[in-house]
């Protein structure tokens, strides 16, 4: 069997699902400060999302930064998207941002 290349693994994961972060841990247990608030972002919006945790596939680790150009993690990918990190998903979430792209990304893939 022919060994799937990390980064069409990464761009699989990140095509299939609406809404996907990778990070450290998983939401339920992160390993992560950052990784952390970034899952319970997410979760406060309500709807359910994919996540990859990088620890698990040191692959997917060292190869995730350069598949969008973003050295750090968590990664949030919207739609196929990078949104960002930590910071960046926080300060949407605040703004109500977040709430909005998520509902639509996972009322986009209903209606398909």
């Amino acid at each position: 069997m022919e060994e799937i290349d990390v980064m069409d693994r990464i761009k699989e994961a990140v095509e299939g699902n609406e809404v996907i972060v990778f990070m450290k841990g998983t939401p339920q247990l992160p390993q992560c400060g950052f990784s952390s608030r970034t899952a319970q972002a997410l979760m406060g919006c309500g709807e359910e999302f994919a996540y990859v945790n990088v620890l698990t596939d040191p692959e997917i680790f060292q190869n995730l930064p350069r598949y969008a150009d973003w050295p750090t993690f968590p990664q949030v990918y919207i739609k196929g998207e990078l949104i960002g990190g930590c910071d960046i998903t926080l300060e949407m979430f605040e703004k109500g941002e977040l709430q909005t792209m998520i509902k639509e990304a996972k009322a986009g893939a209903k209606e398909a």
